[in-house]
């Protein structure tokens, strides 16, 4: 049975497996209870398919209501669960503060979610809206404000008589990702002794304990300069029976012990990573597949009897006869379900008429993958940088690669697709710096690991890193002068000492412009185009040994 059919097997019969008053206190003994959790992660604004007709939550209902269904039907029990990071991806969603995402979360019938570091890309005005809005408890044991949790810190599900305990675990990273005005008074304790501290509480209540987390999944614990993520929990955290994770927005199989499949193929089967007795799991990101774990619970023994990852309609590159190329699903096609597109349709509507105004195009795509820009320099990053300087006369540009998170595509260039790249709304800042604290501040962003979201793109500067070290730096190709002032440009989340980058806001020539990143861009390329991507080839600007 493929990972489709595991998925769809259709039934009469609905029965919601859930919290009930009526159920006994703990598990019968001898009795086998079926658990299956279904969970996704780093949803980023995906609410509506993309322009391949991939992923989208109407597909994704339909696929979970028939998995709800065959396990009812069969007698088990369920939890949806999501990983975090609802926020932030999707021009429409943007626009429109996560509102059709969280709606379509409650259509869905989400469980519980954990707390992403996204959650807090705008004010706390909108994430309380969020929270009034969801129909469901967001998870986070270790976030503080004033001293007091700000989030439920676990919730407990009984199913028949079976106690499933989830607790919910945010990223300590979270602090230097977003900006400072939207947590002040926030406190991200650590989140590993955090679960140490909270898990013999919720073992009490619990036969089952679940961290729902945003934390990352890094394989065999190589974290970088990043908090430690779920793999380090477990190894130091026993007792904890599953994690549903989120954040590094990776299909979580692996190959080996320690061992990461990065050509995990969809639709093919996926072996979940253990670690001390946990097992860990996470469904990639943005809606594209759901995690279904089946599990069986008898006289306190907690076993894992299959894991999928069911694929929402992704697909691959196929040759046809006459030679061209076309896009066929990887598993039969998943049809969208009728309630949410009409739930949804209005938000993506709406969203479309703000956003596909045409701005410029350019010959060739500009690369903005994650995967590219967060682990060498890529064109975009330079394009980026530039129209930076071009809006303050900077002689450099630094851009954490985080703040990039999609490419610009080949041909006419929409407002939608600046927005996509720049979905934050970020604002420019200038700092005006001598050659010695130039090269000190280039010397911090050489070390920011590849892979993480502090990853610099350079422009107009050129520099010689070897081994996480400034060998070289040039500005208009003459070495940097210890004595000489240079105009820097970065946004304001940079500058504010996000992703860990010197804090500049205390600076004397330090400037907020106030010019959004977005609209900078959009500037820039329609007073540009047509762009010629080879113009912003990086290697006229970095060089990484």
């Amino acid at each position: 049975m493929n990972s489709l059919q595991y998925a769809c097997v259709a039934v009469a019969t609905f029965l919601v497996a859930g919290c009930s008053s009526l159920a006994p206190n703990a598990p019968d003994k001898d009795k086998t209870y079926a658990l299956t959790i279904l969970h996704t992660n780093d949803h980023h604004g995906r609410f509506w398919k993309n322009r391949d007709g991939e992923y989208g939550m109407a597909a994704r209902k339909t696929v979970i209501d028939a998995m709800r269904q065959e396990v009812a039907a069969s007698g088990g029990y369920s939890l949806l669960l999501d990983g975090g990071d609802v926020n932030t991806g999707v021009p429409e969603s943007d626009l429109q503060d996560a509102v059709p995402d969280f709606r379509g979360m409650n259509l869905l019938g989400y469980d519980a979610m954990a707390v992403g570091n996204h959650e807090f890309d705008k004010s706390p005005f909108v994430l309380n809206m969020q929270r009034n809005l969801a129909r469901f408890p967001m998870l986070s044991a270790n976030i503080y404000r004033h001293g007091e949790r700000m989030f439920e810190p676990y919730k407990v599900f009984n199913l028949g008589g079976l106690r499933v305990g989830v607790m919910g675990l945010t990223t300590e990273d979270t602090r230097k990702m977003v900006h400072p005005d939207n947590i002040r008074g926030v406190e991200f304790r650590n989140a590993i002794e955090e679960a140490a501290r909270l898990l013999p509480e919720l073992r009490s209540k619990s036969d089952i304990v679940i961290a729902a987390t945003h934390m990352g999944h890094y394989e065999n614990g190589r974290h970088g300069t990043q908090a430690p993520g779920d793999v380090e929990m477990a190894r130091a955290v026993s007792g904890i029976d599953l994690v549903v994770g989120g954040h590094t927005q990776n299909p979580a199989c692996m190959k080996a012990e320690n061992v990461l499949d990065r050509a995990y193929i969809p639709g093919v089967d996926c072996r979940p990573d253990r670690q001390n007795g946990t097992w860990i799991v996470q469904a990639h990101e943005w809606g594209k597949y759901v995690g279904r774990a089946d599990f069986q619970y008898r006289n306190g023994e907690f076993k894992l009897i299959k894991y999928a990852l069911i694929p929402i309609n992704l697909k691959k590159p196929v040759k046809t006869a006459d030679g061209k190329t076309s896009l066929v699903t990887y598993t039969p096609e998943i049809p969208e379900d009728k309630e949410m597109l009409a739930l949804l349709k209005p938000f993506q509507d709406f969203g479309q008429q703000k956003l596909l105004v045409e701005v410029g195009n350019t010959d060739a795509r500009l690369e903005g993958d994650r995967a590219v820009v967060r682990s060498q320099p890529a064109a975009l990053g330079v394009l980026v940088g530039q129209a930076m300087m071009e809006k303050t006369h900077a002689d450099f540009a630094v851009m954490n690669a985080g703040g990039i998170r999609d490419s610009l595509p080949a041909g006419k260039l929409s407002y939608k697709d600046i927005l996509t790249v720049h979905p934050f709304g970020n604002t420019l800042v200038t700092v005006d710096l001598s050659g010695t604290e130039v090269l000190a501040y280039l010397g911090v962003a050489a070390k920011m690991s590849p892979g993480s979201g502090a990853f610099p793109q350079f422009a107009g500067v050129q520099v010689l890193i070897t081994g996480g070290v400034v060998k070289e730096a040039r500005i208009h190709g003459v070495s940097i002068d210890s004595a000489k002032t240079y105009r820097m440009a970065v946004n304001n989340f940079v500058a504010a000492g996000g992703d860990g980058y010197p804090r500049l806001t205390g600076h004397p020539s330090y400037v907020d412009t106030g010019f959004v990143d977005a609209d900078i861009l959009r500037a820039y390329i329609s007073a540009h185009s047509p762009l010629k991507a080879s113009d912003y080839a990086p290697t006229h600007y970095v060089v990484r040994n």
